[in-house]
């Protein structure tokens, strides 16, 4: 189902086709276009952490409660994820959010196995865990309570203030050096944060998240991500200073790129905010990507090539250079690590 572009307070204006079209999911008769509203589905996931086999990627493992991101940025990598539960990459990614409800019990079961080995997992490695309805149903909270209680490295990456809400378990964490907190800040400019990532926190909130972290013991950096030539590859010396004002101690990036229906999804998006603006904008993203709108190649994806891709490197170096920040989190360890309890008393016999 195609929706009209423009749809208030969402990142993508239609629903494109999927890759899976024999899975296609419908909206409720008569549900206006304009006035979709989000919708909640439980996600009956037998297992929750989820291996890495990427070398983009810097975690081994990682853990999401959400399926689906009600943030709605219009660039995210992730949106195709949502096609393999028969739902569209556009407005339903956004919309149409899985719940792991049993996300704590099912990752504390998991702990408690004799054979797990603790590796630093990512909170999370595809979608937000601080997305709006975590304030309600305190999933992510719940998944923090069982790894502080196992001491167990965790690594955060979010651009919602409602992290700050459990700074409480993430100080405990970093007392046993076992997490590092990356807060996202694509741009200073409210404006177009509203309209690039509609539903996630305001940049001043974001850089008081950092300011919130820093000042607890907790290790804070800023990821300024993703960077998308001729939107807001200027603002990266910017966005260095106010993290490292607010209190950030290192930073990362990643240039943008946009996969399957994604490209779609962008382009109109250019077309309804910036449509001036497209024909550059575009090209300069295929520019970094390989003259394609994402490089199939690892090690190429996430940085990019070519001119762009170099200034954009070589900006980014010098920016942090000058604020005194480290290119790399600190690291994080899981020295400290034990079982947690066992609600069914049964570790206890042994």
């Amino acid at each position: 189902m195609e929706t009209p572009s423009g749809i208030r307070g969402r990142g993508a204006g239609f629903n494109p086709a999927q890759r899976f079209a024999e899975l296609r999911v419908d909206y409720d008769p008569g549900e206006a276009p304009e006035k979709i509203a989000t919708k909640f589905l439980r996600d009956h996931s037998s297992s929750i952490i989820s291996k890495n086999s990427s070398p983009d990627l810097p975690f081994e493992a990682s853990l999401n409660p959400y399926r689906g991101c009600e943030h709605g940025c219009a660039y995210c990598y992730a949106r195709p994820t949502h096609e393999y539960l028969g739902f569209s990459a556009g407005v339903d990614f956004e919309s149409r959010i899985m719940v792991k409800e049993d996300a704590p019990a099912l990752l504390r079961a998991e702990l408690l196995k004799p054979s797990y080995k603790p590796v630093t997992l990512s909170l999370s490695g595809v979608t937000d865990p601080y997305q709006p309805i975590e304030k309600k149903l305190r999933i992510t909270r719940g998944c923090l309570e069982v790894l502080a209680e196992a001491r167990h490295p965790v690594v955060l990456i979010t651009k919602n203030h409602l992290i700050t809400r459990d700074v409480d378990l993430l100080a405990e964490f970093a007392r046993h050096h076992a997490t590092a907190v990356y807060i996202s800040v694509t741009t200073l400019d409210p404006d177009l944060a509203h309209k690039l990532e509609p539903r996630a926190s305001a940049p001043k909130m974001r850089l008081e998240a950092i300011r919130i972290l820093n000042e607890a013991g907790v290790p804070v950096g800023v990821s300024t991500a993703p960077i998308i030539p001729g939107l807001n590859d200027s603002e990266i010396p910017a966005l260095i200073d106010a993290a490292r004002a607010a209190g950030a101690q290192f930073a990362g990036y990643t240039v943008v790129r946009l996969p399957f229906a994604v490209k779609d999804i962008f382009r109109a998006w250019l077309d309804q905010h910036f449509p001036g603006m497209r024909d550059k904008i575009l090209s300069r993203i295929e520019e970094t990507q390989g003259k394609t709108l994402s490089h199939g190649e690892f090690g190429k994806r996430l940085k990019g090539i070519g001119v762009w891709s170099e200034q954009i490197a070589a900006l980014f170096r010098v920016s942090i250079q000058r604020a005194g920040m480290l290119h790399r989190r600190p690291q994080v360890n899981a020295d400290a690590f034990r079982r947690p309890r066992d609600p069914s008393g049964q570790m206890e016999l042994f």
